[in-house]
């Protein structure tokens, strides 16, 4: 299910009587200053413990019945996870299983627990909101290379290559670089010669892929389109593609990794 479905599915959630939604914001940056010596377990522990003393002193059995077993839950999903924490953690439950959502993100929150009869989503929707789906499409003459993300999670990558010889843009999924050896487009051709090629028949060249990087933003449910690349080829795509285009930044980075691309992106 897409992320904006599944906040849009939390917002309808109510629960009434002892039944409540647990909601956890966890920070656990290690970049952070604060987060140095795992506090996050230390704020995880005193978050689950305060509401089991409240519930306990209250004197309602029913409802700390129910928290402990979301606790339990809570507990057992942060230890099969730990050693692939990123930057935060966003996670929703109750004990009868009606709610369980649970996701790592890239990005860095506000350590927040709730026990109440709805989910509280509001920071869940302001991170969507910052970094909605996205796809981010880099150019570099003839290679194309597209990145997909959410939230700052990369979802998918995607490569295209193109074969000067037959004008054929052919594509490459997961990890993938050209082979220098070979020269641009896979084939031994001078540079010069190539550039000349290049500047002759680019417009072409790009008006051949833009069918197919319209067809993935449409497909992908992309929500946001980036492009970035040096001023002629990433202007020439955004003119030959149908889809709007966001921002054009122009600077080569086809070959940066995907997370610096993103912060080039989203800062």
């Amino acid at each position: 299910m897409e992320l904006h479905e599944e906040i849009r599915k939390l917002e309808n959630v109510r629960k009434d009587g002892t039944n409540k939604v647990f909601t956890m914001y966890l920070n656990t940056d290690p970049s952070d200053p604060e987060q140095q010596g795992g506090e996050w377990k230390i704020h995880l522990k005193n978050g689950l413990r305060n509401f089991e003393q409240y519930l306990a002193e209250d004197d309602n059995k029913e409802e700390l019945k129910n928290f402990q077993l979301v606790k339990q839950k809570v507990e057992k999903y942060v230890r099969g996870n730990e050693q692939n924490f990123q930057k935060g953690m966003i996670l929703f439950a109750t004990a009868d299983e009606t709610v369980w959502f649970a996701i790592r993100v890239q990005m860095r929150l506000k350590t927040e627990f709730y026990w109440e009869n709805t989910p509280v989503t509001e920071q869940f929707k302001q991170l969507y909101a910052s970094f909605p789906k996205s796809g981010v499409i880099l150019v570099q003459q003839d290679q194309v290379k597209v990145v997909e993300a959410e939230i700052g999670d990369i979802l998918d990558t995607a490569y295209y290559e193109l074969d000067i010889e037959t004008d054929h843009w052919r594509q490459f999924t997961g990890p993938h670089k050209a082979d220098a050896s070979m020269g641009k487009g896979g084939k031994s051709l001078k540079q010069d010669e190539f550039q000349d090629r290049y500047e002759a028949n680019k417009q072409r060249w790009y008006k051949s892929i833009a069918p197919k990087l319209d067809k993935r933003a449409k497909d992908k449910g992309w929500e946001e389109i980036y492009i970035i690349g040096e001023s002629d080829a990433s202007q020439e795509i955004r003119a030959q593609m149908n889809k709007p285009v966001d921002k054009v930044i122009q600077k080569n980075m086809l070959e940066h990794e995907e997370s610096k691309v993103l912060e080039e992106v989203f800062g």
